[in-house]
């Protein structure tokens, strides 16, 4: 194939990718946005409650004679 035109191709080629991903980055942008920021709620407050739990003293237990 003749270099010119196979830059040509490339160029037309790199293009289409181009408007492909821009079309695909509009598309999907809010939505995982969305789920990303449910994902950080979710594991924010899992992280907090096993604090928690953590920093809860243990209950008194009698002690033992034997």
């Amino acid at each position: 194939m003749h270099p010119d035109t196979h830059l040509r191709l490339h160029h037309q080629r790199a293009g289409e990718l181009h408007a492909q991903a821009a079309e695909y980055a509009r598309a999907s942008r809010p939505e995982s946005r969305r789920a990303l920021r449910t994902l950080r709620t979710r594991l924010g407050w899992t992280m907090v409650e096993l604090g928690l739990r953590l920093a809860q003293h243990p209950p008194a237990r009698p002690a033992r004679i034997a």
